[in-house]
C-alpha cells in the first residue's frame, strides 16, 4: 500500500514540471534538469525525438512528402533570469532532405510559452527558425519547459526544451 502511494505521489510531482502553476521549491530541487550548452550545439536529427506524452501515435504532420531536418540544438539553458522577465530563444532548423520541409504546428507544453516559426516551406538545404517565447512571471527557481514541433518528417513531433533558473 505504501509503495502504491509513493508511486502516485511521484507521478503527481512529475506532472508538476510541465504545468503553468507556481512550482513548489522542494519539488524543483529534486527534479531539476540542467543542460551543457556546449554539448547541445551539435546537430540533432529527427530520429532523436520523443513520442507524445499521451502515448498515442503521432498523426502525420501533413500530406507533404517526408523529408529530414537537423536542429542547431534541441535544448537551451537561459541560465539565471529575473522573475517576470520575458525571454526568447531561436532554434535554427535546416532541411537536410530532398523535399520541402513544412512545419505545420509548434505546440508548447504550457501557456507560459508562445511559439513563432517559419510558416512557408523550407526548401532542401535552406534554413528556417522556431522561436520560443517564455514568460517567467508565475515561476520561482528552476524550471524546464518544452514545445512539440510537427512537421513532415518521419518521427514527428520533435521535442524542443529549455530550462531557466528564475530569481526573485
Amino acid at each position: 500500500m505504501k509503495k502504491t502511494l509513493s508511486i502516485i505521489a511521484l507521478s503527481i510531482i512529475g506532472f508538476g514540471l510541465v504545468s503553468c502553476k507556481k512550482e513548489n521549491k522542494e519539488t524543483q530541487s529534486a527534479e531539476t534538469v540542467t543542460t551543457d550548452s556546449a554539448a547541445v550545439a551539435a546537430p540533432v536529427t529527427a530520429d532523436s525525438t520523443a513520442t507524445p506524452a499521451t502515448g498515442e501515435a503521432a498523426a502525420p504532420a501533413s500530406n507533404q512528402p517526408s523529408t529530414s531536418l537537423a536542429l542547431s540544438e534541441s535544448n537551451f539553458d537561459f541560465g539565471k533570469i529575473k522573475k517576470g522577465d520575458k525571454v526568447e530563444h531561436v532554434y535554427e532548423v535546416t532541411n537536410t532532405g530532398k523535399n520541402p520541409l513544412v512545419i505545420s504546428e509548434v505546440k508548447p507544453g504550457c501557456g507560459c510559452t508562445a511559439p513563432d516559426f517559419t510558416k512557408e516551406p523550407i526548401m532542401p538545404g535552406k534554413k528556417g527558425k522556431i522561436t520560443l517565447h517564455f514568460d517567467s512571471s508565475n515561476f520561482d527557481g528552476n524550471v524546464q519547459k518544452y514545445a512539440d514541433v510537427y512537421a513532415n518528417v518521419e518521427k514527428s513531433p520533435i521535442k524542443l526544451t529549455f530550462t531557466a533558473n528564475i530569481q526573485p
